[in-house]
């Protein structure tokens, strides 16, 4: 096998906590040649819940990657009730930017990308505005503009959702895209929307929360990345982080400190998306190491 094939398969499980579940796994592994290259596991106790991400090397592996999913579900999965997904590191997802006007994290994420942080293709950026167009003419990365209103907004979100069908996207990101999803958007990418928004303690809402934490004189502002569900800002959380800023700092520097963080929290989150080390059981997620 040469190097530009070479690869790893990827199984994320989740199911009630039995004794032997991770002996099954790597001996199914193990029965047909495979090398772990990377095993995580985690134990609910308190739901008697198990949760398991295990990597293996496929170059000697005597199972064909697409038989494995049969054999694993007949020889393993049926036994411990499980739910599991099998991915592979040559699978680079599609994932679909979706902006308004700050640019900011948008940026990051770009040039991540452009870096080969982030093992992914990106065929479109959507945007209720124009104003990031530049950007994406920039990075050579097709844009598409859709006009949204009060009135329009069920149409434009649907041909949003024809687009991306077409260009195959696996998965959403809002980086400060300042429109609040229809529960219909949400249906067709479950686990899949990625969002970043500011978390201060405490809270603020509004148009200004800078300003007005300012007022405040709060001392800790950070930032809050999560999988969007129906319940506004609600959805299971994939990573988080803070900065701790004081009576120096002007509107401008936490504003400017907001956007770092917001940036840095929102990269995580995509990267722990993409590498496939991210699992949802109810309205939690397990981060894989």
């Amino acid at each position: 096998m040469s190097n530009e094939n070479r690869y790893n398969a990827i199984i994320r499980i989740h199911c009630p906590d039995k004794e032997g579940i991770i002996a099954s796994v790597t001996n199914f592994i193990k029965k047909y040649s495979g090398n772990v290259v990377a095993l995580d596991q985690h134990v609910d106790i308190s739901n008697n819940h198990f949760f398991m991400r295990v990597e293996w090397e496929m170059e000697s592996f005597q199972l064909p990657f697409d038989e494995i999913e049969k054999q694993f579900q007949n020889e393993i999965a049926d036994s411990f009730q499980m739910h599991w997904t099998l991915n592979s590191t040559k699978q680079h997802p599609k994932m679909a930017l979706f902006v308004s006007r700050l640019s900011h994290c948008i940026y990051d994420l770009l040039a991540r990308y452009q870096a080969k942080e982030l093992e992914v293709e990106i065929p479109v950026i959507i945007s209720n505005h124009l104003e990031l167009k530049p950007i994406a003419e920039q990075f050579g990365i097709e844009f598409h503009h859709f006009h949204i209103t009060k009135e329009n907004k069920e149409d434009q979100e649907e041909k949003e959702l024809i687009l991306l069908k077409e260009k195959g996207v696996d998965f959403v990101v809002l980086a400060r895209y300042m429109q609040i999803i229809s529960p219909k958007f949400i249906e067709s990418y479950p686990n899949n929307i990625i969002n970043i928004h500011h978390s201060f303690l405490p809270a603020f809402a509004g148009a200004k929360p800078y300003h007005a934490a300012y007022e405040r004189g709060v001392k800790i502002i950070g930032a809050t990345s999560h999988y969007v569900t129906e319940n506004l800002d609600a959805g299971p959380i994939i990573d988080q982080d803070i900065i701790r800023i004081s009576h120096n700092d002007s509107i401008k520097s936490l504003v400017q400190k907001g956007k770092d963080i917001e940036k840095i929290v929102l990269s995580r989150a995509v990267k722990a998306h993409v590498n496939r080390k991210t699992l949802v059981y109810k309205n939690r997620t397990v981060i894989f190491n």
